[in-house]
């Protein structure tokens, strides 16, 4: 005890029974609550500032796809700079977002815990759990961006601008967090923002890649129908691995929603 005591704050025995008299309990474990809460505050604050990191890239995103559609005459010739502007600005966010959620992983499965180093076993875990996003993120970074830096020829800005748009939906989503973690998910606000973002995830994560392949047959006079047939192999390759994680999202999405709603039901 009084090693203990002593190490951390150089007082002498008799002060630790001093202060197990007065507070009931003893000094080593008031430091260690106190070290705890400090810990959780400082974790709530980085999870929370990420989030709301998320939220301005999403926007940014979402208004830097709005100018580039509306500015794209011509879906495939047309250009605008903000392009090439946005990916490099947005390349070095994915790869903070990564370790963001990496130190959100470590927090959850250490609690108030003082954090431990990073260790093999932690990664391994945060991989096998979120392996699905890692690698959304890293497919944007290391194979979207050289696609569209390098090899497009200058060509399909309307459709990299119609991409950007699918961040619309993560700005609610991270309001969602941020009431969970307030603890005002039972709230109505709670519930109107789900929804919003259930529609801005359907409208502009799923239902975008339909209106790509309309827009692109209405500029190339082909039916909807046999665009996809119009189109090289590997367009519509990427565009299908694009999708396929949206629609798994949408999915886990919809059954956060049904809880919801089954809990409000009890509750009514």
């Amino acid at each position: 005890m009084s090693g203990c005591w002593g190490s951390e704050f150089g007082a002498a025995p008799w002060f630790c029974s001093l202060m197990e008299t007065l507070c009931g309990e003893k000094p080593c474990r008031i430091t260690l609550r106190r070290r705890a809460r400090l810990w959780s505050g400082f974790w709530t604050s980085v999870s929370t500032g990420s989030t709301l990191l998320s939220a301005v890239h999403a926007s940014l995103a979402t208004a830097a796809g709005v100018t580039v559609v509306s500015s794209c005459r011509d879906v495939m010739t047309d250009s605008h700079w903000l392009v090439n502007s946005f990916v490099l600005f947005g390349a070095p966010y994915m790869l903070f977002d990564i370790y963001a959620m990496y130190l959100n992983h470590r927090h959850t499965q250490e609690g108030s815990q003082t954090p431990s180093r990073c260790s093999l076993h932690a990664v391994r875990a945060f991989l096998l759990r979120d392996w699905m996003l890692v690698l959304h993120h890293l497919v944007l970074v290391f194979i979207f961006l050289p696609i569209t830096l390098f090899f497009r020829r200058g060509l399909g800005d309307f459709f990299i601008g119609c991409l950007f748009l699918t961040e619309l939906s993560t700005p609610f989503i991270c309001i969602g967090k941020i009431l969970i973690q307030l603890h005002l998910d039972d709230t109505k606000l709670y519930r109107i923002n789900g929804l919003v973002a259930l529609l801005t995830f359907f409208t502009c994560r799923i239902l975008l890649f339909p209106f790509m392949y309309w827009m692109y047959g209405r500029h190339a006079s082909v039916p909807l129908h046999r665009v996809a047939f119009h189109l090289p192999l590997h367009c519509n390759l990427g565009n299908l691995l694009l999708l396929a994680p949206q629609v798994y999202w949408f999915g886990l999405l919809l059954r956060k929603a049904q809880r919801l709603y089954r809990r409000t039901r009890k509750s009514d």
